[in-house]
This record gives C-alpha cells, sequence and structure tokens, in this order.
C-alpha cells in the first residue's frame, strides 16, 4: 500500500479543489415574449412551450 512520503500543503491541496465551479444553466430565449428561460421549461413570463400556451399566467 502506498503512503505519502510528505504531507500535503494547504496551497497544493486548495489549488487542487478550486477547479470545482458551479456553471450557469443553458438559458435560450423565449420565441413568443423574449425573455431568457430555462431550456425545455415552460416560460415563466407567458406560459408558453412548443408555441403553445401550457400555464395561464396573470400579469400584475
Amino acid at each position: 500500500m502506498a503512503v505519502p512520503k510528505r504531507r500535503t500543503s494547504k496551497a497544493r491541496r486548495n489549488s487542487r479543489r478550486a477547479n470545482w465551479k458551479a456553471s450557469l444553466p443553458p438559458m435560450t430565449e423565449c420565441p413568443q415574449c423574449g425573455t431568457m428561460r430555462l431550456s425545455h421549461r415552460v416560460c415563466k413570463e407567458c406560459g408558453y412551450y412548443d408555441k403553445k400556451q401550457v400555464i395561464k399566467v396573470e400579469n400584475d
């Protein structure tokens, strides 16, 4: 069984862990109202998906 000869420093450990970043979800423009929405989801602004109204949205 291999055993480390030297202790890993905090800088080396932290620089290795620094590459795990959260990425933004894929956003597309809604063809109906033009706002940005999540891909393959119903638009929260107008309620359309695949050029059909799926949910009724009340405007304030």
